[in-house]
């Protein structure tokens, strides 16, 4: 079904490490509004899309999410790596090494694990069309907080690159719900 190439959709060449910055971007990976819950979510969705364009659009977006959280999780990685005892302290990391030492583990900026209770699919297909617009929505608001947050070059490109493709996905479920879904207003109440 996928093919899987063994690199990362955009270059994350992240040169010195920081906890302070690994520790709002692992929102991203698993909070409230990270690439894990909309992966999960599209692929969800697709099974019971009754459009066929549609149902391909969220396996197309929804696997694309999850060479977003590959990405979002290179991120944390080498902001994590070869810390330091003394860096994992003095940056306030060490409730998340304590419990993960500096492994990557779905939680929000918070420090809230991921929960599939963050996301929904009800098998209307404008309903789940519209929440996953608010999603995208949700998801670049993260990035344009963390872009805010970060100034090193080799973090904000590869965060920036994420943002775009957001709006993308958010233009893409638009065409979606305005063409393929408006179809089903009328089939709906018309048995």
């Amino acid at each position: 079904m996928w093919s899987y190439e063994k690199r990362l959709e955009f270059p994350v060449n992240i040169k010195e490490p920081n906890a302070k910055l690994a520790q709002v971007i692992i929102s991203q990976y698993g909070g409230p509004d990270g690439e894990m819950g909309a992966s999960l979510r599209y692929l969800s969705q697709r099974y019971s899309m009754p459009y066929r364009e549609v149902a391909g659009l969220l396996t197309d977006i929804g696997t694309e999410e999850l060479a977003h959280l590959e990405m979002v999780a290179a991120i944390v990685h080498q902001l994590t790596r070869n810390l330091s005892m003394e860096e994992i302290e003095k940056s306030g990391f060490a409730p998340y090494y304590v419990d993960h030492t500096v492994g990557v583990w779905p939680q929000s900026a918070g420090g809230f694990p991921f929960t599939a209770a963050q996301f929904q699919v009800t098998g209307d297909p404008i309903t789940d069309l519209t929440e996953d617009l608010a999603a995208e929505q949700k998801a670049r608001t993260t990035y344009d907080n963390i872009l805010r947050l970060i100034k090193e070059p080799d973090v904000c490109e590869p965060i920036k690159f994420l943002r775009m493709r957001e709006i993308v996905h958010f233009q893409r479920f638009g065409e979606a719900n305005r063409e393929d879904c408006s179809k089903s207003e009328h089939a709906q109440y018309n048995h």
